[in-house]
């Protein structure tokens, strides 16, 4: 454990390498943080915490750079304090995301794209993965004689077009009514439900439309499946090359690689290893190889309490890790309020 002195001299380190990116000497901390004591005495403190493995000296200078045990140290106890969010940036963001959005899937992606630009980083969203989803609505559109467009709503405002082809025309009039008894008999149903119960029912009531509904039902569950499957979004990759941290092409080459394989992506991003609102993997603590150099900020949002998809971001270890996570916190929130209100108003 370090004493209070230590954590000082380590605290003014870190605030001042992730403002300036250049290694920190004794000097730089005397000068700019009124620490109450000598330069003579920050150094001896600062050799003491690159002994302990918090600092360490780089081949370019005398000054030091934090280390991952630092960042971790660091951000364990400042993150452990409660941060108050400004209620005022949090309803701007909420009226942004509000008027831009019309589907799920377009807020979350719209949300990755604002928090890269106001963070400056590269931002990363999970699209909502909602088991056992349920039907809002169905609509039967017409696009020619034989070819129907099927669009489909589920409960927290997601909407999922398919297009099939039928074996014969169907009259408008046909159509409509097909339109309004799958409304009636599949809304709030799961594909589960769907499977079990549903199915029968509908071709009970309704065989004069059974060749219809044969070829309707599989584009729902298509449909409905297709909710149910993770996808990324990524935003703002190439400010990765605004960081001084990636002057080496090939190392950025290599992360926005890895960012652009959404497979690993979504598993890295899926980990509930660290299964807090926010959570945050800093340098080595993630496994993936070509981002040990980099830290990991992502935040839950959610639908009735239960997480249904991340947002993060990513970039050098040198974050402004409380900026940032108060950041993440007011996002997350408001994906969460926007679904849930829409998700009671239906």
């Amino acid at each position: 454990m370090l004493d209070e002195r230590k954590l000082r001299v380590l605290y003014a380190i870190i605030d001042s390498y992730i403002s300036s990116a250049e290694p920190i000497g004794s000097r730089t901390i005397s000068k700019y943080h009124d620490l109450g004591v000598s330069p003579a005495t920050i150094r001896n403190e600062m050799s003491d915490l690159e002994d302990l493995g918090y600092l360490s000296k780089t081949h370019s200078s005398s000054g030091r750079v934090p280390s991952d045990k630092a960042y971790r140290l660091y951000v364990d106890r400042m993150i452990s304090n409660e941060q108050k969010i400004d209620k005022r940036r949090k309803q701007e963001i909420k009226s942004i995301l509000e008027r831009e959005h019309k589907e799920l899937d377009q807020l979350v992606q719209n949300s990755a794209k604002l928090l890269s630009q106001i963070t400056s980083y590269t931002a990363l969203a999970l699209s909502p993965q909602i088991k056992e989803t349920k039907i809002k609505h169905i609509q039967l559109i017409p696009i020619d004689k034989t070819q129907i467009l099927l669009i489909i709503v589920n409960e927290t405002g997601l909407v999922k077009n398919t297009v099939f082809k039928m074996e014969n025309p169907i009259p408008d009039d046909q159509l409509l009514a097909l339109t309004n008894m799958l409304n009636v008999k599949l809304k709030n149903k799961s594909i589960a439900e769907i499977e079990k119960g549903a199915l029968s029912e509908v071709f009970t009531e309704f065989y004069r439309y059974k060749s219809e509904i044969e070829r309707i039902l599989p584009a729902i569950n298509k449909s409905m499946e297709s909710i149910e499957t993770i996808d990324l979004y990524a935003d703002g990759i190439t400010k990765l090359l605004s960081f001084p941290e990636y002057k080496d092409i090939e190392k950025v080459r290599t992360i926005i690689s890895f960012i652009e394989d959404k497979n690993e992506l979504i598993q890295l991003l899926a980990d509930d290893t660290f299964p807090q609102d926010i959570s945050i993997k800093i340098g080595n603590e993630n496994f993936y190889a070509p981002i040990k150099d980099c830290s990991i900020i992502t935040a839950t949002y959610k639908l009735d309490g239960e997480t249904i998809g991340k947002i993060g971001i990513l970039g050098p270890t040198r974050m402004d890790y409380v900026s940032l996570a108060k950041t993440l916190k007011i996002f997350s929130e408001n994906i969460s309020e926007i679904i849930n209100n829409y998700n009671v108003s239906k």
